[in-house]
């Protein structure tokens, strides 16, 4: 996994060229004008790089690290940034395919993985409800969200039963 997170974080070197030309195309200060034009593009890449620095370090990654990783800005005064609803978009798209990577994890025969991954969504969720989100796309992905954790708790809930992994019994018999 670390060369192939190594040989992915090559690949933003291209995105910073792309986010770097894209910036000089409009006026800084129309941002919001054009927002819509690249929004669903960084969306993908807030997920591609919440997903490489989870499979790096099993952490989330920050809004800053994130615009960081893609050349641009954190900060809305400075022009071309990246919109705190589309890194929030981002890391929901992780958490959906986090609750794949637990269901392959487990096929591919890594009982632990899914309980990691159990206790890293569910601190996820946790972080989102204290949000008071608008009935929109963000809201809509976040209900998704909850489907998510539910997938994994019977991931966990599954591997415990079946005396696969000692740890999962003891992390699903204190959540249910």
């Amino acid at each position: 996994v670390p060369k192939k997170c190594q040989k992915a974080r090559e690949h933003f070197g291209t995105v910073r060229t792309q986010l770097e030309s894209l910036k000089t195309k409009f006026p800084a200060d129309q941002y919001y004008r054009f927002h819509e034009h690249w929004r669903f593009v960084l969306q993908r890449l807030v997920f591609l790089a919440a997903f490489l620095v989870y499979l790096e370090s099993e952490t989330l990654v920050t809004r800053e690290a994130v615009a960081e990783i893609l050349g641009i800005e954190a900060d809305r005064e400075r022009g071309f940034h990246l919109d705190i609803e589309d890194y929030l978009s981002g890391v929901l798209i992780l958490a959906s395919e986090l609750a794949r990577l637990a269901v392959n994890s487990v096929t591919a025969g890594d009982y632990s993985r899914p309980l990691r991954i159990s206790t890293f969504i569910n601190e996820l969720d946790s972080g989102f409800r204290l949000l008071n989100l608008k009935n929109d796309s963000l809201r809509k992905r976040y209900d998704g969200l909850k489907y998510d954790v539910k997938k994994i708790e019977e991931v966990v809930y599954d591997l415990s039963i079946r005396g696969l992994n000692k740890e999962a019994a003891v992390g699903a018999g204190g959540e249910k």
